[in-house]
């Protein structure tokens, strides 16, 4: 499967923010902050160091929700929602979303830290191996996916995240946490649940890229090296977790094994109810792990499956429809009737 052009393309644009000085944070990493335009609540522009990815900075937005600075909420604490491509987060209308969501009374407030890629994207959004300390490279036409994906995975995870704690008043359990992507950065967020499951116990992936193989020679080759079919084939259950998926049915037309599925599709059904191909290889899915499933999350938005399917009809691989995807998957996270 070729990846499409607007995974590169979309992500080009940075935000551009005042900074002014702030003190250290605790784990000796430094972050400058500012103050970004916003309606309704308030956002944070923040840059913080990340030693393995000096002398670069990681750029990140905090968006706090409606009252939490007032004296009525001072002692309340909120869920956190982090996500990867932080400078998508006006195309994808989170904003615009989350204004809605609050004004219908339909979901609960939350925090949201929004992280932007970093320079080299390819590198850090991919998958790793927790145990090992190291990443799990693919490959593509561009080159490799990945490279960094340890060092960026566990930076979120032991390094953000308890920033994030220290300085917010945050809902400090796994359940509270959620990690949302798209793309490559979908791809990522999917690591970073599965790989810190004590931190994160909420995954959103939109468009994951779920194509991503050790060995990319033929068409065969990739179905039998899938690298997140792989991490899940000779994984465990994580307890508790939630995982909400979303494709766009228009998002290729490539469909590798003739099943007449397109692949992007296809990954995800695959990696959620098994594979087994035509040669004979197989792959445990989640189900197979013991997760309950929903191949038909549109059809069912509060279903309180562990792994849920939402499939937008029409949508391709482009900004636009992450946006028509984020309301329903904020309904599922954070509804006033959320997922146990």
């Amino acid at each position: 499967m070729t990846l499409p052009r607007s995974t590169w393309l979309c992500v080009l644009l940075l935000c551009g923010v005042g900074i002014a000085s702030a003190n250290p944070t605790s784990r000796a990493d430094h972050a400058s902050a500012g103050q970004v335009p916003s309606v309704g609540w308030s956002a944070q522009a923040l840059q913080l160091d990340a030693r393995a990815f000096a002398p670069e900075r990681i750029k990140l937005t905090i968006y706090l929700p409606p009252g939490y600075a007032s004296g009525a909420a001072a002692n309340r604490r909120y869920p956190v929602l982090y996500a990867n491509d932080g400078q998508d987060m006006a195309a994808v209308g989170l904003q615009a979303t989350l204004a809605q969501l609050y004004g219908e009374h339909a979901i609960e407030p939350m925090i949201v830290v929004a992280i932007d890629m970093l320079a080299d994207r390819a590198s850090g959004y991919g998958l790793s191996d927790r145990a090992s300390s190291r990443s799990l490279v693919g490959g593509s036409r561009i080159g490799p996916i990945g490279t960094r994906a340890q060092d960026y995975s566990a930076w979120v995870a032991t390094v953000l995240v308890p920033y994030v704690d220290a300085h917010y008043r945050t809902r400090r359990s796994a359940h509270a946490r959620t990690m949302l992507g798209w793309s490559l950065g979908a791809l990522n967020a999917f690591n970073l649940g599965w790989q810190y499951p004590e931190v994160f116990g909420r995954v959103g992936a939109f468009s994951p890229s779920f194509w991503l193989a050790a060995d990319r020679s033929d068409a065969a080759s990739v179905q039998r090296t899938r690298l997140a079919q792989a991490m899940v084939d000779r994984g465990g259950k994580r307890a508790g977790m939630k995982m909400w998926f979303a494709v766009g049915t228009a998002e290729e037309t490539s469909d590798r094994d003739g099943d007449g599925i397109n692949d992007t599709v296809d990954d995800v059904q695959d990696l959620m109810e098994g594979y087994r191909g035509a040669d004979g290889f197989h792959a445990r899915g989640l189900k197979q792990l013991g997760y309950s499933i929903d191949m038909d999350a549109a059809k069912h938005s509060s279903s309180d499956a562990d792994a849920v399917l939402f499939l937008l009809p029409g949508g391709v691989h482009n900004q636009a429809s992450w946006k028509k995807m984020l309301p329903p998957f904020l309904l599922w996270a954070y509804g006033r009737h959320p997922v146990k």
